[in-house]
């Protein structure tokens, strides 16, 4: 898929932070993109971005909008980036429904969109990308559930891929771990809470982190993946400020 040129793009958590950065980077490729966020006015602003950006305000994790949004568009690519901001609090001072409540938004849209994109399914050699978090692997002990939650999400990823196998659909699942960075919400609010929990400023943290990954980077790498040939690929990467990094 190296000529994006009105390829459909479907980037579910477009609105803000890393998810705009790859609802524009796509735009700038040419493609059709269609960027789905609860708040309408971040879609407003996306969409004045650029023209080739259509706005749908809706709950991702509503599994009607996935049915329709899949059925209206029929994207042949189809981006997860959308999820939600965890309770920052050490495991003793979470109640069980702020730890379990990124799964029951991120794994729960993971699987759901998922789940549609392999019932319709997305047209032959589609291409879904799940953003996840790198404390998938590394872990996040003042995030109550979202480590977890994220992990699932990887492995969701796989399953997918395997169904998609096995029913000769032609689909390519990827899962991205992007490393935290200050340009969302949820990278900006676990900056704060862990320089707290070890007792430096954000910047020190943020130093220690080195180069933060941008919207923009992020953007880029996600062009790239969806345009190397499948057979190139991985399961799943990292994504950093310097590219993907493939995982085992």
């Amino acid at each position: 898929m190296t000529d994006l040129n009105g390829t459909t793009v479907l980037v579910v958590g477009g609105g803000r932070g890393l998810g705009r950065g790859i609802a524009l980077a796509f735009a700038d490729a040419k493609a059709s993109v269609v960027a789905v966020a609860r708040t309408g006015r971040d879609l407003d602003d996306l969409a004045a971005a650029s023209g080739q950006i259509r706005a749908e305000t809706a709950d991702a994790a509503d599994p009607e909008v996935a049915w329709r949004l899949l059925d209206r568009y029929e994207p042949e690519v189809l981006v997860l980036v959308a999820g939600a901001n965890p309770v920052m609090r050490p495991l003793q001072h979470q109640t069980w429904e702020t730890f379990s409540a990124n799964w029951n938004a991120d794994v729960k849209i993971a699987f759901t969109w998922l789940r549609e994109a392999l019932l319709q399914p997305l047209p032959p050699a589609g291409r879904i990308v799940v953003v996840s978090s790198g404390a998938a692997i590394g872990g996040s002990p003042a995030s109550g559930g979202y480590a977890g939650a994220k992990a699932a999400q990887r492995f969701i990823a796989g399953y997918a891929q395997d169904e998609s196998d096995r029913a000769g659909l032609g689909l390519t699942v990827t899962a991205v771990l992007p490393k935290i960075t200050p340009f969302g919400d949820v990278g900006r609010r676990g900056i704060r809470a862990y320089a707290a929990r070890n007792g430096e400023t954000e910047d020190a943290f943020l130093k220690r982190l080195g180069d933060p990954l941008t919207p923009e980077q992020a953007g880029s790498a996600l062009v790239g993946l969806v345009r190397t040939d499948p057979a190139d690929l991985a399961a799943g990467y990292m994504l950093t400020a310097t590219g993907l990094t493939e995982l085992p």
